[in-house]
């Protein structure tokens, strides 16, 4: 059964792409026709598109790795901060760092200074600063939450991206090129969709149709981890199975 379904799309907006005129060639089969000088993005193909996506990302989350969400453009931002939240997956949607991922070790340490000044404030060690020494490292804490403070659980690099606006996140792209880690994302008619291994043809300026196409999306991922906690459930109980027999087997020996 598809994640998604036609008029879902088009009451979105999936469908409106950008002028004929800032088109990427390699869009081409994406693109149903040309209405008032607007592509209009073939939303039967966008449909594929999702459900190929959808079912890769439910596996991955499966097998216990994270997904990276990244979209730093403001129609975005919080949409993609609800959505990865609501699954318990990192995001960027402030700023991208360059090196966020190929110089991931600076960044961890980045982010234990952050936890390290709550461990300090906590303590009480802070308490015989002056108000501006006080005020300085909390503008420090207060800037570092925002770059990363939606990574701060992030202990290993993530196993994929998922990038609204190829375009505008390319230096994230080829951070993960650089890596091998594989890209999903939402990509327009003037973008190159084989710059990623998942190209999601849609409009990716208007929020309702990013939020239709991640919320596919994180109802797999969300499936994908339900169905991991029922694995690890069962072999637990199966563990429990096979020690019971065993503890038998030794009290009936203690009993000789």
């Amino acid at each position: 059964m598809s994640r998604t379904n036609f008029d879902q799309l088009l009451q979105a907006g999936c469908h409106f792409g950008h002028l004929k005129r800032k088109w990427n060639p390699a869009m081409a089969p994406y693109i149903f026709m040309e209405r008032n000088g607007i592509h209009i993005i073939d939303l039967n193909k966008t449909v594929a598109k999702v459900d190929e996506a959808a079912e890769a990302l439910k596996n991955i989350a499966k097998q216990g790795k994270k997904i990276l969400f990244v979209a730093t453009k403001k129609q975005a931002k919080d949409v993609v901060a609800e959505k990865a939240q609501s699954v318990n997956m990192p995001y960027i949607n402030e700023r991208w760092a360059g090196g966020m991922l190929t110089n991931f070790q600076t960044i961890r340490k980045a982010i234990k200074k952050m936890a390290n000044i709550d461990k300090l404030m906590a303590d009480g060690t802070y308490s015989n600063l002056s108000k501006r020494e006080l005020l300085q490292i909390s503008r420090q804490r207060a800037k570092l939450e925002k770059n990363l403070g939606s990574i701060s659980d992030l202990t290993r690099l993530p196993s994929a991206l998922f990038v609204i606006d190829v375009e505008k996140e390319h230096i994230a792209i080829s951070e993960a090129h650089r890596l091998g880690i594989p890209v999903f994302a939402i990509v327009d008619t003037n973008a190159n969709p084989n710059t990623v291994d998942f190209a999601i043809p849609a409009n990716d300026d208007a929020k309702d149709s990013v939020e239709a196409i991640l919320s596919a999306c994180c109802e797999a991922i969300n499936e994908g981890l339900q169905e991991r906690k029922v694995e690890k459930a069962d072999e637990k109980a199966a563990a429990q199975q096979e020690d019971k027999p065993k503890a038998k087997v030794e009290a009936s020996e203690e009993a000789e």
